[in-house]
């Protein structure tokens, strides 16, 4: 592992993941402690700031050119940015259903789907984590994608309450 792809990235991809590193691990912490005390409400401020930082520094970031300098994962970071919104009203709103869903799937789709995707050969966080190893992101990946599959299932056994 070397940080070397990163300190010779461009400004915003070094923002960029500054963010998101973070908002990936408080985000982790705040879907597995107790909800709605003061500790989650400021953590959660906290997290939703990192990922709207995330999603704005998103838009300066063109290695995959398809539109005009865009790419469909453009479309990921304005979903991030009304999911944000979301979340903030839903909460504020006392709907709280709406603002656990909002929040995982700002949490599933903006950090782990997006980022499973960062590490594919080529790209920056794949020389960071595996100095451009071609086959260990994709084991890596593949294990990810299993473990959420089993998460998916489990927790589809236990809403038919077959657990």
């Amino acid at each position: 592992m070397t940080l070397e792809p990163l300190l010779h990235a461009t400004i915003a991809i070094q923002i960029h993941v500054a963010a998101v590193v973070p908002a990936a691990l408080l985000g982790a912490y705040l879907l597995l402690r107790p909800k709605g005390t003061p500790r989650h409400r400021l953590l959660g401020k906290i997290w939703l700031c990192l990922m709207v930082i995330t999603a704005l520094s998103s838009f300066f970031i063109h290695q995959i050119n398809m539109f005009y300098g865009f790419s469909p994962i453009h479309l990921l970071s304005i979903f991030v940015l009304s999911g944000c919104w979301g979340a903030i009203a839903n909460a504020r709103n006392h709907n709280i259903a709406a603002h656990k869903r909002t929040v995982r799937s700002l949490y599933f789709g903006g950090i782990v789907g997006a980022g499973i995707f960062t590490f594919l050969p080529g790209r920056i966080m794949n020389k960071v984590a595996f100095g451009g190893d071609e086959i260990a992101p994709l084991i890596v990946v593949a294990a990810i994608a299993l473990f959420l599959l089993w998460l998916v299932s489990k927790e589809m056994w236990r809403r038919r309450g077959l657990t």
